[in-house]
């Protein structure tokens, strides 16, 4: 199942509880009584947000592609490339796709087990889920920040690198419908699971097989070689917490196997990451609030990753008076050029005491 399915169906449930709360308060059952409330218009409204394939729930707008590559270089290309084309932070959005799959609305590639990725326009079937997650989710350091001609625009100028529509093109509500109709993978999704039709039957029968399997199933990861480190140790980035661990990348395959993970039977025991230290600047703990900015997904302490380490960084301003105060700004503004092409996504929401205190842990080796 996908995160949209899931986020679709965790509004319907919200839904269903709302309804229950309601009836409870309404006194349907005698034995609970004064529990809840009835949920007001404004209040269901600002639950009611998502868009579903037949459109329903999309408001009304527009947005260009041109206008969406002004927002997308702004506020989307420093985590997914300029082209929608980066692996270094999320998938790839774009490729895997042609004019052939356009034309038959089934994705080749996707049948291929030697083709090296499964892209979002390979396998998202509607344009809706597209605008509804850009909308709900995006962008990821500060969703659902885009106005909605924006979201209209993001979406337009990914169809038109996956080549759905061409470059003038306007996306709209009224003619979204018949964008549908272009989608790669449109005609990609399944309905053996019994769940697109109310009178359907779910597919959740079946018989467990547990020894002598006429079918052996066999599910593994691996990082090619030329990859293994390519973002530094995945060990000293991994969250301490949860039952997978990462493995030793600085080490060959053969001597670095990952750590166990606790047995599913017995209960999980979540131990407290190691305190680290960091710049104290008005009680503020600046190694949580690089984690709360989510600054690791691009920054490393020695690797370079999508942006510089932060040794690079120190090393590059040790003894400069003026780094502080510039790269409080920087963070906060964002910004690209002083470390190459891909921009660093702004961050508003942080406090200046917090900024403050982000610049000099960096300018210290981040230690």
């Amino acid at each position: 199942m996908s995160r949209f399915t899931k986020s679709l169906r965790l509004v319907a449930s919200a839904g269903m509880f709302a309804a229950c709360v309601s009836a409870l308060a309404q006194g349907a059952n005698p034995k609970f009584t004064g529990i809840g409330r009835t949920a007001t218009p404004a209040e269901i409204k600002a639950w009611d947000i998502d868009v579903r394939p037949d459109f329903k729930g999309l408001p009304a707008g527009a947005g260009s592609v041109a206008k969406g590559q002004d927002v997308w270089e702004a506020k989307c290309a420093s985590c997914h490339g300029v082209f929608g084309e980066s692996t270094e932070v999320f998938t790839p959005i774009i490729g895997g796709t042609t004019k052939k799959d356009i034309e038959t609305g089934r994705v080749a590639n996707l049948a291929r087990e030697d083709f090296p990725q499964r892209t979002t326009m390979m396998k998202v079937a509607t344009v809706s889920t597209l605008w509804d997650y850009i909308n709900r989710a995006m962008p990821w350091n500060n969703p659902k920040t885009l106005t909605v001609e924006e979201v209209y625009a993001v979406t337009a100028y990914i169809l038109n690198l996956a080549e759905i529509v061409p470059e003038n093109f306007v996306l709209s509500d009224k003619n979204i419908a018949e964008v549908q109709k272009r989608m790669p993978n449109r005609n990609g999704m399944t309905e053996k699971h019994g769940l697109w039709d109310l009178k359907g039957k779910p597919d959740v029968v079946g018989t467990l097989c547990m020894s002598n399997c006429a079918t052996e199933l066999k599910i593994t990861s691996f990082l090619p070689e030329s990859a293994r480190d390519a973002h530094g140790n995945l060990k000293e980035q991994h969250r301490p917490i949860g039952p997978a661990r990462a493995i030793d990348t600085s080490r060959p395959a053969a001597a670095a196997p990952a750590a166990a993970a606790p047995p599913a039977d017995r209960p999980l025991v979540v131990a407290a990451a190691p305190a680290t230290p960091a710049a104290a600047v008005g009680g503020v703990n600046a190694a949580e609030i690089s984690k709360k900015a989510n600054c690791t997904a691009c920054h490393a302490q020695a690797a370079k990753m999508v942006g510089p380490s932060w040794t690079e960084i120190a090393k590059k301003y040790k003894g400069d008076a003026k780094a502080p105060a510039m790269l409080a700004k920087k963070i906060k503004s964002g910004g690209a050029g002083n470390w190459g092409a891909v921009p660093m996504p702004p961050h508003p929401n942080l406090k200046d005491n917090e900024l403050t205190a982000l610049s000099q842990w960096i300018l210290e080796g981040a230690k």
